[in-house]
């Protein structure tokens, strides 16, 4: 099998976390290894800890990796990071990598149901081993848990309609399926008509928005000083989470009235205001990266 997966904004995003030799560095999504791969590049006597909760990930785990005397595989959602680093004696790290992005493993093969380019199952479990599929979605969810999907990870037009539309044309049991749905409700809409509502999905089921929330969280304990956060996002919703959560422990609460205490710290300090945004020339060479954000804190040696 060919696997053609391009780690996007590789460059900017290993420069984000200003390594140090001896450091020691997590990748919460490990994918086809790319950045990891450059992380061990730049590692002397230093340790990577990469996480994946997907099984097909191991494809990539070759020779690179396996013998690599600076590196751990975790097989895990990075939600348990801080559980699985301290079960290995780690209390701290120098920098952790996010790239939230769907790889080319997920969306190019059909039977993972991920793209509604392709028929398929309507599955879209990262981890195949839980229970709950899109289909079951689809095919069980209420009106108002329907309605609260569509509306909140898919900013979907109407999501009480299309709720009550979904529910008249079970059931659902390929992406085909939905596709011909979506191509009637969504008549006329720019672009593909199945993207907001296959991205909805996509997230209840792997409950990506709440996962992300949890590690970001993990991140203010794990981080030691000077440690980077560093956190590429693909959709609105994601970047805001990160944006949102960076601002907000880089900055030190003031309550109106009272005088501003000078000796209390933010957690972070920003060292992206705005995102670092792909260059044309990645986007042409790689489309999937046209809508990437990167964005990086430093854990500041006060906190």
């Amino acid at each position: 099998m060919n696997h053609a997966h391009t780690s996007v904004l590789l460059k900017a995003s290993i420069e984000g976390l200003d390594m140090k030799s001896d450091g020691i560095y997590v990748d919460g999504t490990f994918g086809a290894g790319g950045h990891s791969f450059q992380i061990l590049n730049a590692l002397k006597k230093g340790h990577l800890f990469s996480f994946d909760q997907d099984e097909t990930v191991f494809t990539f785990l070759d020779e690179r990796f396996k013998q690599h005397p600076n590196f751990t595989f975790i097989h895990q959602n990075f939600s348990k990071m801080q559980h699985e680093l301290q079960q290995r004696g780690i209390e701290h790290v120098d920098g952790i990598l996010l790239d939230l992005g769907m790889s080319s493993m997920h969306i190019d093969r059909p039977e993972r149901g991920f793209s509604y380019m392709h028929d398929g199952p309507l599955d879209m479990r990262m981890n195949t081993h839980q229970m709950l599929t899109a289909e079951t979605v689809l095919n069980t969810y209420d009106h108002h848990a329907l309605l609260k999907v569509f509306r909140d990870y898919g900013d979907i037009e109407k999501p009480h309609v299309f709720a009550n539309f979904i529910i008249k044309n079970r059931p659902f049991h390929t992406t085909k399926d939905l596709v011909k749905v979506t191509d009637y409700f969504f008549k006329g809409k720019k672009g593909h008509s199945a993207k907001a509502v296959f991205q909805a999905l996509r997230i209840e089921v792997n409950q990506e928005l709440n996962v992300l929330e949890d590690v970001l969280k993990q991140s203010l304990n794990l981080l030691r000083p000077g440690g980077r956060l560093v956190v590429i996002t693909f959709h609105s919703l994601e970047d805001r989470l990160v944006k949102h959560f960076m601002k907000t422990h880089s900055t030190i609460k003031q309550i109106k009235g009272l005088p501003v205490q000078f000796d209390e710290k933010p957690v972070f300090e920003r060292i992206t205001r705005k995102p670092i945004l792909p260059s044309e020339k990645e986007i042409l060479e790689n489309p999937r990266s046209a809508s990437a954000k990167l964005r990086i804190s430093k854990k500041t040696d006060n906190s």
